[in-house]
């Protein structure tokens, strides 16, 4: 027999593998899977980074300033012409967006320390303090929704949009490895055929020589036999070779690089026979419209711009805010014993910075402002343009999904086609292979009885081998026909327990 040795394999060491191995392997190890995964983590980053906008901002600024400025007139407080004077000032402040209804707000506390050569200053050392907290509230434009809001929104459905994407890189990567792992049973089987169809052929030489010996066959028999095994063994080289390009071609799917320990044959052990979907085309149909990824694409679009709709709508209409702000003052210092103005200190203004702390938190020097502010963008061309292209993206994604929908209906429709023909194919070539093995095995008792030719039988056993051949190729036909079915109907994942999660 010829040697069954393949290029880089241990025959010794078969690893078994099931169709569901394969497909956790190759998600697990494809680089597509990783890109998409990244494609997902990088959107997640996105949503959070625009939920970030309303993180309050924490503020702060601290400076020492001494400045002096001359000054001509003792009305001024001047000394020697001059007057000068020291500051050291801090501030702190919050500030930042509200999540509901497009408000903004900020807080700053300022404290500082002063002294002064002034003579008119009635305080001095003194130390000012106040808070002051500003919100402005939009009543119109802004109110339902502002950008921050939409940003959010919108990275939300991208997030979304790339759990789908991640879906169909999975949908193909099942269903490239289904079609490789039946190849590879095809391949496998065929091999098994081509060399039981060899060893019947060289059963029968040995026969025909016994034969030729007792005088009962020609000897010219023995040379159609030779014929006939080297016919055969080159079916099983060809064979041999399939069965090596369609299980590297398996490997490089399901593997994650050359250095792996699996790089030693594969014995595919799931059944061929599986069950075929029994549905209709109007189940298939309604079975794809909601399964389909693309389907899916194009309705978080539409989200998307639907978002965008409600954006440009609003930001059309004049904007008119609510501002309104809150000041508090404190002050306290100590009496300045040379201040030329004479003029008593209150005793609650007399103290340290804790004194002017005590001021600024019994509120005795509040300022009050609510007013109204209002902008009329004259023409706001920017704002209707931006809402005129939106309300066209809405019609191109309709005209896009009605296009999607045509598409995926013909090839649902293409694709039970090619599972009832394929599933016909394989009950006609079982039957066929059936009919040839029968033929073959009269044929052969024909023979031994001396009614028929050898001839005739070395015909029947070519038959037999294309039968079988051909059974083989209709089950791995019928297979990858279910394949491409589950994949027109958007059903791949479930079909194969597979679930994308984030």
């Amino acid at each position: 027999m010829p040697g069954v040795d393949r290029i880089g394999v241990n025959a010794a060491d078969q690893l078994s593998l099931t169709l569901d191995q394969a497909i956790e392997m190759a998600l697990k190890n494809n680089n597509d899977i990783d890109a998409s995964r990244n494609d997902v983590k990088i959107a997640e980053f996105g949503l959070n980074g625009a939920r970030g906008i309303y993180d309050p901002l924490f503020n702060s600024q601290t400076f020492y300033e001494s400045r002096t400025t001359p000054t001509a007139s003792t009305i001024g407080g001047a000394v020697n012409g001059s007057v000068t004077q020291k500051q050291f000032f801090n501030d702190l402040g919050i500030t930042g967006f509200v999540p509901k209804y497009g408000g903004s707000y900020d807080v700053i506390f300022n404290q500082s320390r002063t002294n002064t050569s002034n003579r008119n200053a009635t305080l001095n050392p003194q130390f000012p303090t106040s808070v002051i907290a500003t919100f402005n509230q939009p009543l119109w434009r802004n109110r339902s929704i502002d950008n921050n809001r939409r940003t959010i929104e919108i990275a939300k459905k991208n997030v979304n949009l790339t759990d789908v994407q991640l879906q169909v890189k999975a949908m193909d990567v099942i269903a490239g490895v289904e079609v490789a792992y039946w190849n590879l049973v095809f391949a496998l089987r065929l091999l098994q055929v081509e060399t039981e169809t060899l060893k019947q052929a060289r059963d029968q030489l040995d026969s025909n020589k016994r034969l030729v010996e007792k005088g009962i066959l020609a000897p010219i028999e023995l040379v159609a036999s030779n014929s006939q095994i080297s016919n055969y063994e080159q079916a099983l080289y060809s064979a041999q070779e399939a069965v090596t390009r369609a299980e590297n071609t398996l490997k490089t799917l399901v593997l994650a690089d050359r250095t792996v320990a699996e790089w030693s044959p594969l014995t595919p052990v799931t059944p061929s026979e599986i069950a075929v979907p029994q549905i209709g085309i109007d189940v298939a149909m309604a079975e794809a419209l909601k399964n389909r990824p693309e389907i899916a694409q194009l309705e978080i679009s539409s989200e998307i711009n639907k978002i965008d709709q409600q954006y440009f709508t609003n930001q059309t209409k004049p904007q008119i805010d609510i501002v309104s702000s809150y000041t508090s003052t404190g002050l306290a210092g100590t009496p300045n014993l040379l201040s030329s103005g004479g003029a008593t200190v209150p005793e609650n203004l007399q103290g340290g910075y804790f004194n002017s702390l005590g001021n600024l938190l019994q509120q005795d020097y509040p300022t009050y402002r609510v007013g109204v502010q209002i902008a009329l963008p004259w023409g706001n061309r920017a704002a209707k343009a931006n809402l005129g292209r939106s309300r066209v993206e809405a019609d191109r994604i309709a005209n896009t999904r009605a296009q999607v929908e045509q598409v995926i209906q013909a090839e649902v429709r293409n694709a039970l086609q090619a599972l009832r023909s394929s599933e016909g194919r394989m009950e006609s070539a079982t039957a066929a292979r059936i009919l040839a093995e029968e033929l073959y095995a009269s044929e052969q008792r024909l023979f031994r009885g001396g009614t028929t030719t050898f001839y005739l039988v070395t015909q029947r056993q070519t038959e037999l081998s294309r039968s079988r051949n051909l059974e083989l190729l209709a089950r791995t036909n019928l297979n990858n026909a279910i394949s491409e079915f589950q994949r027109a109907t958007g059903t791949t994942l479930s079909a194969n327990n597979v679930t994308v999660t984030r």
